[in-house]
């Protein structure tokens, strides 16, 4: 379960880095997935999810997160913009990386 404090951390824009815990079968592992958050649903309740895009490959990626998951074992917030004119940044699918970094304004 997330701290308090690195779960209000993560808002649209934020550059993160998400450890999950992946069983295939018998075996147990750990899988990291880093990319920027593209929105944030629900608020604090026990139902909130956040949704992380990457490119991997040069194929956009997407994967959505409970907030209060067991499978999750760390997130690490890489870097935060100050201000977002939006509170979701769909608009970054159709965007290249270079120009989505330019319009949040995030460093990495």
């Amino acid at each position: 379960m997330l701290s308090k404090e690195i779960s209000e951390k993560i808002k649209s824009g934020a550059l993160v880095s998400v450890v999950e815990r992946i069983k295939e079968g018998d075996k147990e592992r750990q899988s990291q997935f880093k990319g920027i958050v593209l929105s944030r649903k629900h608020g604090n309740q026990s139902g909130s999810t956040f949704t992380v895009r990457a490119l991997i490959d040069g194929i956009g990626v997407e994967k959505i997160y409970p907030l209060f998951s067991p499978n999750i074992v760390s997130v690490k917030i890489i870097s935060s913009p100050k201000k977002v004119g939006r509170s979701k940044l769909y608009y970054l699918r159709k965007v290249s990386k270079k120009k989505s970094r330019q319009k949040i304004g995030v460093t990495a």
